[in-house]
């Protein structure tokens, strides 16, 4: 039977092997990918299936910007070894280029498989994001592995940088007090009502001291309210608009 290209790039993403290897073994297998991949593992050649499994806790995060777009990725791995590699890096650095360059939605499969293949071990690109606009900025952290990417209407590059750098430190989990998770301010609402019934104190009290404990949690954890890393005495809303900006959106990415 005649065994399409389709068919053999769709068994090379799953196993990593050659495309030579992969024609062959749907052959053999009449056209059946999970016959063709039975056919590989009993060669031994099917080396991206032994590794699905394994954790990738390693990797390294590129971005890259140009006329008013920002890419930023996060290629992931098993080891610091490979991950400091040049060549994992600049595979990291390539990818961002390229989804600067076609869109958030780029088809990364073959890059990634036969980047596991040459390393010898699990990859996976974990994070994909494109911000727009005319102020962007992002800051890679020293590790390699903690990013952020920040996109200002208003302000500086260097602002937006700056910001970025305060999100990969502080790692809000929204922009603005409003956004916080309504299941996780009743979490912690749990705890605080716990605490105010050993305190002693009344409980006609209770109400407004709650209420101060959620407004505290809802700004530590956006972004617009933070106390900002440089200049504690502001908040990051506060920061920005010296410079007659505004955040619109940031994206955190971490390893």
């Amino acid at each position: 039977m005649t065994i399409s290209l389709d068919q053999i790039k769709s068994l090379r993403d799953l196993t990593g092997v050659s495309i030579t290897a992969c024609k062959k073994a749907l052959e053999e297998a009449g056209g059946d990918q999970d016959k063709a991949i039975e056919y590989l593992r009993k060669r031994g050649e099917a080396k991206a299936l032994e590794r699905a499994d394994r954790e990738t806790g390693e990797g390294a995060i590129a971005y890259a910007q140009a006329d008013g777009k920002l890419a930023i990725c996060a290629l992931t791995c098993e080891t610091d070894f490979v991950s400091k590699s040049p060549e994992f890096i600049t595979a990291a650095q390539e990818i961002a280029n390229e989804i600067l360059a076609k869109g958030a939605e780029t088809d990364f499969t073959s890059t990634v498989t036969e980047l596991s293949t040459k390393m010898g071990e699990k990859v996976e690109l974990k994070s994909v994001a494109v911000l727009e606009g005319s102020v962007l900025g992002a800051y890679v952290h020293s590790n390699n592995k903690i990013a952020a990417a920040i996109q200002l209407e208003g302000g500086t590059e260097e602002v937006a940088r700056d910001v970025a750098m305060h999100v990969s430190a502080s790692n809000p989990t929204v922009l603005s007090p409003t956004e916080v998770d309504a299941s996780a301010v009743a979490k912690e609402a749990v705890i605080w009502n716990d605490e105010l019934t050993k305190s002693g104190k009344p409980e006609t009290i209770w109400s407004k001291i709650l209420e101060g404990k959620e407004a505290k949690f809802r700004n530590e954890n956006a972004l617009l309210s933070q106390s900002f890393v440089k200049n504690p005495e502001h908040t990051v809303e506060q920061f920005v608009a010296q410079s007659g900006g505004k955040v619109v959106k940031y994206v955190s990415v971490r390893i």
